[in-house]
C-alpha cells in the first residue's frame, strides 16, 4: 500500500512538472500581458503543488512551507500588486512588440527544454530518485525559457515576470536536489520577489503616465537634451 502511494505521489508530482513546463510554453506564446501574469500564476499553483507532493512523501515540513509561500508570495500578493500599482490599460490591450515572432519563439523554446534535458543527463542517470529526473530537468528549462522570454519581450511587465519565471524554475530543480532549504532563506526570497514587483508596478506606472510607452526598445532611444550652462 505504501509503494502504491509512492508511486501516485510521484506520478501526481510528474503530471505537475509537464504542467509546469506547459505553462512556461504559454507565457512564450501569449500576446496579452495579463495572458502572460495568468500563466505565471498558474504555474506557480502547479509549482506549489510540486513542493507539497514532494514534502507529503519525504515527511518534509519545510517543502510542505515553501508551497504555503509560494501560494501566499507568487499566486496572490504578486498579481495583486502588480494589479494595483500598474495602469489597466497594460493588462487589456495586445502585447505585440517582441524580438521574436511566436513561431519561431516556440520553436527556439522546445529546443530549450531539450537542451536542458541533455545537460543534466549525466546528474539524472547517477540516481534513481524520481523526483530528479522530473524536477531537475524540468527546473532547467523553466530557467532557459524565462531567461528567452526576458530577451525576447520588449514590454517591463512581461519581462518581469520572465525574471519570476525564472526563479520559479530554479526553486522547481531546488525541490529535488536541496529539499532542506531553509524557511528563512525562502521567505527572504518571497519577500525580495514581492518587493521588486512593487519597484517595477511603481515604476512602469509612472513612466507609462510620462512617456506614455513601457517598450524597453523605445526607452533605450529616449536622449536628455543637452543643457547650456552659463
Amino acid at each position: 500500500m505504501a509503494s502504491d502511494q509512492t508511486q501516485l505521489i510521484h506520478g501526481l508530482n510528474a503530471m505537475a512538472a509537464g504542467l509546469v513546463l506547459l505553462t512556461a510554453f504559454g507565457m512564450v506564446a501569449t500576446r496579452q500581458v495579463q495572458g502572460v501574469m495568468r500563466f505565471f500564476i498558474v504555474q506557480s499553483a502547479f509549482l506549489a503543488a510540486s513542493a507539497f507532493l514532494v514534502g507529503f512523501s519525504r515527511g518534509s515540513i519545510h517543502l510542505v512551507a515553501l508551497g504555503a509561500i509560494t501560494i501566499g508570495a507568487k499566486v496572490i500578493a504578486i498579481p495583486w500588486v502588480l494589479k494595483r500599482t500598474l495602469p489597466g490599460d497594460l493588462y487589456e490591450r495586445r502585447e505585440i512588440d517582441q524580438v521574436i515572432n511566436i513561431p519561431s519563439s516556440l520553436l527556439l523554446v522546445l529546443l530549450l527544454a531539450i537542451a536542458a534535458e541533455f545537460l543534466v543527463g549525466t546528474l539524472v542517470s547517477s540516481t534513481t530518485d524520481p523526483v530528479v529526473h522530473v524536477n531537475l530537468p524540468i527546473g532547467l528549462a523553466g530557467i532557459l525559457i524565462g531567461a528567452y522570454s526576458l530577451i525576447a519581450r520588449r514590454e517591463a511587465i512581461p519581462q518581469l515576470v520572465g525574471i519570476l519565471a525564472m526563479e520559479n524554475g530554479a526553486f522547481f530543480a531546488g525541490l529535488s536536489i536541496a529539499p532542506d532549504l531553509p524557511l528563512i532563506a525562502e521567505l527572504a526570497i518571497a519577500i525580495d520577489v514581492i518587493l521588486i514587483a512593487v519597484v517595477i508596478g511603481v515604476l512602469t506606472r509612472d513612466i507609462t503616465r510620462t512617456i506614455g510607452t513601457t517598450e524597453a526598445a523605445t526607452m533605450s532611444e529616449l536622449k536628455e537634451e543637452p543643457q547650456i550652462w552659463r
